[in-house]
């Protein structure tokens, strides 16, 4: 399995990871043995890294890797953990985001209780809280670490500006932002400031939320997914439109003898050493695509055609809707 670090630093992971919001229904009805069988299949084929949050399936997610690695014994020493915390909600119901040293320690400790383990190798915030400096959360991460709750920092979706702003507090091992063929904006100027201070770039979904596959979702199933059902991408007509596109990219990866899924994750490999996939799903066969990526090597002409079929902005509608883009930062 090709390898990679995590942070400047930090220990070598696989250059995929599990992204563990498939263990939760947020990509259609899924249970216990299907995630189990997942993270087997990810022992059996060197794939190290397990990365989810407090909110995936309100702690479904965490509860799940838990009783993996309560029935497999040993098996949390083969795994690479991270976690998130810092979406909550206030008194009133309303969904808001918490930084606090306090806030953050007392989700950590619920994570760690129910994956069963005593320290994650990385703790992300999940979302910035606005009104407190970066430089103050980071610092309050870097008080997990020195608690031995945690071995590393990072963030989640923060602007190029922000991460180097954190990092002069503390290391950050890794910033997570959406990435693919379909989402480029980390390349004004995230993918660059991760490589320039040693920090991974934790790329969710790598593959489109399906679009980048060769069977994104169908539209009858699309209605039925609380995200999809309400994202600009997966409503008409840009639907229409993205399917029609990515119908070349799915001829061209059988032209290549390969899967669009595998396509997808060589593609960003080959953006930069410090880029890891964590794409999710609730298919082994689906996952053993995924994982076939990291085996692909991809010619500077294979990158050209790649870029001829998709080309920069080729995908309708935004990655968010209204609702949706409050937390994540922007770019510049």
């Amino acid at each position: 399995m090709l390898m990679r670090k995590m942070g400047a630093s930090g220990p070598e992971i696989s250059a995929l990871g599990v992204g563990a919001m498939s263990f939760s229904n947020f990509y259609g009805p899924t249970n216990e043995a299907e995630s189990h069988a997942i993270l087997a299949a990810a022992q059996d084929l060197g794939i190290t890294h397990i990365d989810t949050a407090n909110i995936y399936g309100m702690g479904r997610s965490e509860t799940v890797i838990g009783t993996f690695f309560k029935a497999n014994p040993g098996a949390r020493d083969g795994f690479h953990i991270a976690t998130k915390a810092g979406i909550t909600k206030d008194e009133d119901g309303t969904r808001c985001f918490k930084n606090s040293l306090e806030h953050l320690e007392a989700e950590l400790d619920a994570s760690l209780a129910r994956m069963g383990i005593d320290c994650v190798d990385l703790m992300y915030i999940h979302r910035r809280q606005a009104d407190m400096p970066i430089e103050e959360a980071a610092g309050n991460l870097a008080r997990l670490v020195e608690k031995g709750k945690a071995k590393s920092i990072g963030f989640s979706e923060i602007a190029p500006s922000s991460l180097r702003r954190a990092a002069s507090v503390h290391p950050i091992a890794a910033v997570q932002s959406e990435y693919s063929l379909s989402t480029r904006a980390p390349e004004l100027g995230l993918v660059q400031a991760c490589a320039e201070l040693g920090t991974a770039l934790v790329a969710f979904s790598p593959v489109g939320r399906s679009l980048l596959t060769d069977t994104p979702i169908p539209r009858e199933v699309v209605p039925t997914l609380a995200f999809a059902a309400n994202n600009p991408r997966f409503m008409e007509p840009n639907l229409t439109f993205n399917l029609e596109i990515t119908e070349g990219f799915r001829k061209l990866a059988a032209e290549m003898g390969t899967s669009a899924a595998a396509l997808s994750i060589a593609w960003l490999i080959h953006q930069g050493d410090h880029v890891i996939p964590i794409p999710g799903t609730r298919s082994v066969d689906h996952f053993r695509q995924l994982v076939a990526g990291c085996d692909l090597t991809l010619s500077a002409a294979d990158l050209a055609r790649i870029e001829e079929v998709l080309p920069l902005g080729w995908c309708h509608g935004d990655r968010y809707n209204e609702v949706q883009w409050v937390g994540p930062e922007r770019f510049c």
